[in-house]
């Protein structure tokens, strides 16, 4: 009887144990609570990268700081002014900033710097005008590069996307061979055709293709018909060019710089209640340029 009862015992137990150890193992582990902000507690995302654009490694630049545009994801990360360092293969943006909203930027996800040991948070350092420089790592140009940023009002780690616009720098930044330039073509002066894509804006806007380029002591001038009659000027490198028409669909002329990449412009429309500044990109291929009958 003794021995029934001492068996019965340790059956109970090891049912017990058993027990246990399977709702330990099926007891989910509790969630991990970040400072992160999640999509509700952010504005609309942005896409950076264009279509047609093609990452630029250091090794394709020369070594030199520049200055550089940016585009962000959001429009609450403000980046006043920007210059790109190239050193020894790498290379490194200091980001101006005038707002003190964000305490730190770390390179990658809001996860991944919320997890981060805070010694390597990005600090930033203030300049003579009171305004604040973050210095980050940039893997490469025309490709999107994380960056989030840390609000001091909101103690939350915000996602941000980057993109540094090769489009954007001088061309003495490139390396010989890197970029398809005018000077590279060496066209001779006369008149040509040249297939042209727009990106950019809403969409809604295009312009004709081919276009007609014209050649002239080395320098290439694009002609640009749009499919409205509604802009009233572009930019090219902060260069302001009035249309060469009074009637129809707005015509300009304009330089081209580069051939086969992305080519930053700002067109002004007055379609909207207000005139408004549209920033665009052109790409000219060289492979399509034919001499015009």
């Amino acid at each position: 009887m003794k021995q029934n009862l001492s068996l019965l015992l340790c059956l109970v137990l090891l049912f017990g144990l058993l027990t246990g150890c399977a709702q330990t193992a099926e007891t989910p582990a509790p969630s991990e609570s970040l400072p992160v902000a999640d999509a509700s507690q952010m504005t609309e995302v942005e896409e950076v990268v264009q279509p047609g654009m093609t990452p630029i490694s250091a090794e394709s630049l020369a070594d030199g700081s520049y200055p550089i545009e940016v585009d962000c994801s959001s429009s609450m990360f403000r980046i006043d002014a920007c210059t790109l360092t190239v050193q020894d293969g790498k290379m490194e943006a200091a980001l101006t900033m005038s707002s003190q909203s964000y305490l730190y930027v770390y390179p990658g996800t809001a996860v991944d710097a919320a997890r981060a040991d805070s010694a390597d948070y990005i600090t930033p350092v203030e300049d003579g005008a009171g305004s604040r420089v973050f210095t980050i790592p940039v893997e490469a140009l025309d490709a999107g590069v994380l960056c989030a940023a840390y609000s001091k009002n909101k103690e939350l780690w915000y996602d941000r996307t980057l993109c540094f616009r090769a489009d954007s720098l001088p061309l003495e930044a490139f390396k010989p061979g890197v970029i398809v330039t005018p000077e590279s073509l060496a066209l001779a002066d006369g008149t040509y055709t040249v297939d042209v894509t727009l990106s950019g804006g809403s969409g809604k806007a295009s312009v004709s293709s081919p276009a007609k380029l014209t050649v002239e002591g080395g320098v290439c001038t694009a002609e640009i018909v749009w499919s409205s009659p509604n802009y009233d000027y572009m930019k090219v490198g902060g260069t302001q060019y009035l249309p060469v028409n009074t009637e129809g669909n707005s015509v300009f002329q304009i330089p081209v710089t580069v051939f086969d990449r992305p080519m930053a412009v700002v067109a002004d429309t007055v379609a909207m209640s207000e005139p408004h500044e549209i920033a665009y990109a052109l790409c000219f291929a060289s492979e399509s340029i034919e001499a015009a009958s």
